[in-house]
């Protein structure tokens, strides 16, 4: 499991484990936060295709689904 930090999350990069429709690369492109400003959630755009896909942040810390970084 990764240690995160959801301040520094913000333009991070991350690798998929299971890539699926060749999205394998992403990009944290916005990080949406509650009325305290905590990040609850973040937006991750996929670089070959530029889909985007909304998550929980927390998800990014199972190193079983996600790598920190472009591998």
């Amino acid at each position: 499991m990764h240690q995160i930090n959801p301040k520094k999350l913000h333009l991070s990069k991350w690798t998929s484990t299971s890539p699926q429709k060749k999205e394998k690369h992403f990009l944290v492109t916005k990080l949406i936060r509650d009325e305290e400003g905590t990040v609850i959630e973040c937006i991750l755009e996929a670089v070959i295709n530029k889909n985007q896909y909304h998550m929980p942040w927390q998800a990014l810390q199972s190193s079983d689904n996600w790598q920190q970084g472009w591998k």
